[in-house]
């Protein structure tokens, strides 16, 4: 849809996508007093390769190898029904243990929060981790559940109807994040 339209304003270029991804990783590695027992999962599909992105600056940053998983959650949304007769399900990819970890599920942009809610529960059904963590590049406001994220790379007050698009070099050819105007 965001390809027929105009951006309003890019909110990240590529350098600002990579300075907040970078930031995060430490406030991470701050946050649980190093990379002890972390894992990532990146909800599908923007939210895997930042995942990515934060497992290499950990492994810069502090020579520790972080397992990446990638989260489907198509199952656990709560608007299923009015979204698809048949859901397009993808493979949940998750070769380790979640029990007694620290997960950080990773996600691109944050807005109602049902997207997270159902990630909490997929994590749930792989296990029981020790916690749970949220990691965002964007938070956009307009919570209708009590979800919050532990860590963002940018804040950006929007109105419903905009959209926020956060673009990654594996699927969209460039980096960046743009707000559109429905």
């Amino acid at each position: 849809m965001e390809k027929d339209l105009k951006p309003k304003a890019q909110l990240m270029n590529e350098e600002a996508m990579h300075r907040a991804l970078k930031r995060m990783s430490h406030e991470i590695l701050e946050q649980n007093e190093g990379a002890e027992n972390i894992v990532f999962l990146g909800i599908r599909r923007r939210g895997v390769p930042l995942a990515m992105e934060l497992a290499k600056n950990i492994r810069e940053i502090e020579g520790s190898e972080i397992p990446v998983g990638e989260l489907d959650i198509t199952l656990y949304r709560d608007d299923l029904s009015e979204k698809d007769v048949v859901p397009h399900v993808n493979e949940t990819k998750v070769d380790f243990s979640v029990k007694d970890k620290i997960v950080i599920l990773v996600d691109d942009v944050i807005y109602t929060g049902r997207t997270s809610r159902a990630a909490l529960d997929a994590v749930s059904a792989l296990g029981r981790p020790a916690q749970i963590q949220l990691a965002v590049l964007v938070d956009r406001g307009h919570r209708e559940l009590p979800i919050r994220a532990d860590y963002v790379g940018k804040n950006v007050p929007t109105s419903r109807s905009e959209i926020v698009s956060v673009q990654v070099t594996e699927f969209d050819g460039q980096m960046c994040v743009n707000l559109y105007s429905k």
